[in-house]
């Protein structure tokens, strides 16, 4: 193996750069030659390519964001899309990569792969959510959690100085793997995510409860997926039904999560996978996400890691209810 491509894809995600860093150094360390590939699938289509050499990495393990950018790209989505991609990569030269990105981006490789089985690629997974099956923790999701919860302990002293409540949303689309351990760790009075049903009037009870204990303000965390919906939209049903113990606020985090200087453990973990990444390569693994289970390196199919449900953790939901 002479030369490898690596490109981040999808939603950045904290300590994206920490891993690009990783699989370049660690390429370099063995003789083999770094492409990186700008702004995903669509920066493949357009040959957007450029060597990466030691001091291309330098500096960059402590920001946020990507230094390859990202992109989604409707084009890659097609057949045209990915033939004129397989042809910027044999020209140049490249049939091996590092992927870092989540579920959309590691289907996007299956499906190349399929169509162009000379294609190689192994993912780290650089995602905030959480969500993928094959590893504790993906890039992004420690960084993304302590930041909002860095947010919510801004809100609370305002919350508590004006005896208000604030409904305040969360990224998580589908799974509240963001919102749980946020929610437990600021003291929340209320979680509502998509996996479990918490309906107003639950809600509403356990607020009445949290005024009868003389709770002088209130925090509900809110996945953006929860069934009830948003959080304005659920902040307007419990004015509707007269809870009027409080002045109702509503903040958005928004990609507030997805930005600012990843953790230490962000930063460690994310260098692990882009180093373990060549590695995997060069022992000729394909179609893999590299993940890491109880500090042990694991991979899983990228079949298996997108499509795999994963459960809430039961426990974290029982503490919400019994610390709340």
């Amino acid at each position: 193996m002479k030369k490898i491509g690596v490109f981040t894809s999808g939603g950045d995600a904290p300590g994206m750069n920490a891993c690009i860093r990783g699989v370049v150094r660690t390429a370099l360390h063995y003789g083999i030659e770094v492409v990186g590939i700008r702004r995903g699938y669509q920066g493949m289509i357009e040959g957007d390519f450029v060597p990466l050499q030691a001091n291309s990495v330098s500096g960059i393990i402590h920001l946020g964001g990507t230094i390859l950018r990202s992109a989604r790209s409707d084009a890659f989505r097609t057949p045209e899309g990915r033939r004129d991609a397989r042809a910027q990569l044999q020209q140049a030269g490249i049939d091996k990569m590092v992927v870092i990105g989540g579920d959309g981006s590691f289907r996007g490789a299956l499906v190349f792969m399929e169509e162009y089985p000379e294609i190689s690629m192994v993912g780290c997974p650089g995602t905030i959510d959480n969500d993928l099956f094959g590893t504790d923790y993906t890039i992004g999701y420690d960084t993304a959690i302590n930041t909002a919860m860095d947010a919510i302990d801004n809100i609370k002293d305002t919350a508590n100085a004006h005896d208000r409540l604030f409904f305040v949303e969360v990224m998580g689309r589908d799974a509240g793997f963001i919102a749980l351990p946020v929610g437990i760790s600021t003291g929340a009075e209320a979680v509502m995510i998509p996996e479990t049903p918490t309906t107003i009037d639950d809600l509403i009870k356990t607020l009445e409860d949290n005024w009868q204990r003389k709770k002088n303000s209130s925090i509900v965390v809110v996945a953006e997926g929860d069934e009830e919906g948003g959080a304005f939209k659920i902040a307007e049903e419990v004015k509707k039904r007269c809870f009027n113990r409080y002045e109702i606020k509503v903040t958005i985090l928004g990609h507030i999560q997805r930005g600012g200087r990843p953790t230490c453990l962000e930063r460690v973990r994310a260098s692990r996978m882009g180093m373990e990444a060549v590695k995997a390569l060069q022992d000729g693994k394909n179609a893999v996400m590299i993940g890491e289970v109880a500090s042990k390196v694991t991979y899983t199919p990228f079949e298996k890691a997108t499509k795999h449900h994963i459960e809430i953790n039961s426990t974290l939901l029982e503490m919400v209810n019994i610390l709340s």
